[in-house]
């Protein structure tokens, strides 16, 4: 039993190394996130062979489950992207852009706040994926105008994201209401209060990060809305790809391909599959011009799928493995006696920082149950600790290296991860800790 124990707590430190390498190399900057992952997830994987814990066969389908599990998001990417791209190359996003502008001018506030408005709503369905595919591909040729940040834009999207996640029907909410055996309907009515602090806070962030970029100079082109205008249609002149006369029937397009996104029970990437082949054969007839728009926009496509399906690689050997799981039993074993019934709060505090190592079901599935247990020893509320916990880990969700959503948000804003990451991380913890703070003044949780 000692030497089960002893190899357990040597798996969990393995996963620990793991983690803290990748992430080091990605903030580092020392090489792309693909190579970070498949290099240092093959030297773990190496390790739990030579040290005999798995055969190579067992390792090879660890992997092949891993990849398998993130594939559907990495052909969503290519498809979304070349979806998009083709949208952008017909010039439908330059008219819409023009709208926005008329409307809001160089009110770089306004474009924020808008910003945050749709992407609460794009998140109503509970998907990240489908809300960055929303909001980013509308609002960051507005922040390139107005020479805002595409950072700030991830940042408010994120911010938004993570509050609206918390509905009954996303992810962490049933699977922690799988945890605690009770509807999720149950569980949100509780939350909700939290809720709706968090939906403050991310208007609250929005409007702050609009007067920060305001600041620092965004907006403050000479250039009118009408020169803004003139610009675009000369652009639009010049562009041999731009077809105007079809800007009716893209925008119909996009809408149909949106909407199906959010009622259709088919997967997301076959959706843009469809909406890539009309696109094409409207806007561009022909196979050789249809070849140049695939061609053009296959570099950004190619490289954010192999980051994706490389972290698929990671995830198997983490997670198939039981790592993950043996490294929820280590946390919770340094939780003291003495601060056993602090439970709820420590684990509220520290869910930003564990959840850039702990994808959403080992989080949930691995974690949870443990700390629970441990609650239990303690006389403390399982609901008070996984509120605490889903609450506070959804404020990071779509800031984390483990999660694929997270990369096809960075892949559509253009942002790096790293950069992304050290944008949103303080931020981030920041609004998770007055979302914790908000629980214990209404009551929510309880220590």
């Amino acid at each position: 039993m000692e030497e089960k124990k002893m190899n357990e707590t040597m798996l969990a430190l393995l996963g620990f190394a793991t983690i803290i390498l990748i992430i080091i190399l990605l903030l580092k900057n020392v090489t792309v996130p693909s190579l970070a992952f498949i290099g240092v997830s093959t030297v773990t994987a190496a390790i739990l062979v030579a040290t005999k814990t798995f055969t190579v066969k067992e390792m090879g389908d660890f992997i092949k489950s891993g990849v398998s599990g993130v594939h559907s998001t990495a052909a969503l990417f290519i498809f979304s992207v070349l979806f998009f791209g083709i949208m952008t190359d017909a010039g439908m996003f330059d008219k819409i852009i023009n709208a926005l502008m008329k409307r809001v001018g160089h009110n770089v506030v306004g474009v924020a706040m808008m910003t945050c408005i749709i992407a609460m709503i794009g998140h109503l369905d509970g998907g990240g994926a489908s809300t960055f595919l929303i909001t980013i591909p509308a609002m960051l040729p507005v922040y390139k105008r107005l020479k805002m940040r595409p950072t700030t834009l991830l940042l408010i999207c994120v911010t938004a994201m993570g509050v609206m996640n918390l509905l009954p029907w996303g992810g962490p909410t049933m699977r922690t209401a799988t945890v605690l055996e009770i509807a999720p309907n149950e569980l949100w009515k509780q939350i909700l209060p939290m809720q709706a602090v968090g939906i403050v806070i991310a208007l609250v962030t929005a409007f702050t990060w609009g007067m920060i970029e305001k600041k620092r100079g965004a907006g403050s082109s000479s250039e009118t809305v009408e020169d803004m205008d003139v610009a675009t249609k000369e652009e639009t002149a010049d562009n041999e790809l731009a077809r105007p006369g079809l800007f009716v029937f893209n925008t119909i397009l996009t809408l149909v391909v949106i909407i199906c996104l959010v009622i259709l029970p088919v997967p997301s990437y076959y959706i843009f599959m469809i909406g890539c082949a009309v696109a094409l054969f409207v806007n561009y007839p022909g196979a050789k011009l249809q070849n140049k728009i695939i061609k053009s926009h296959s570099g950004p496509a190619l490289m954010m799928a192999s980051t994706i399906l490389a972290a698929g690689v990671f995830l198997g050997v983490l997670e198939d493995s039981e790592i993950m799981t043996h490294m929820a039993n280590v946390l919770a074993s340094f939780i003291p006696q003495s601060m056993g019934r602090f439970l709820p709060l420590i684990i509220g505090v520290l869910s930003v920082p564990l959840t850039l190592m702990f994808c959403t079901d080992s989080y949930f599935f691995g974690l949870l149950p443990v700390l629970i247990s441990i609650g239990n020893k303690f006389g403390v509320n399982p609901a008070h600790t996984a509120i605490a916990m889903v609450v506070c880990r959804n404020c990071a969700t779509f800031i984390s290296p483990v999660v694929p959503a997270t990369f096809l948000g960075v892949g559509l804003a253009g942002v790096e991860i790293k950069d992304h990451i050290k944008a949103c991380f303080f931020w981030i913890w920041g609004v998770s800790i007055v979302c914790l703070i908000s629980g214990l003044i209404f009551g929510v949780i309880k220590f």
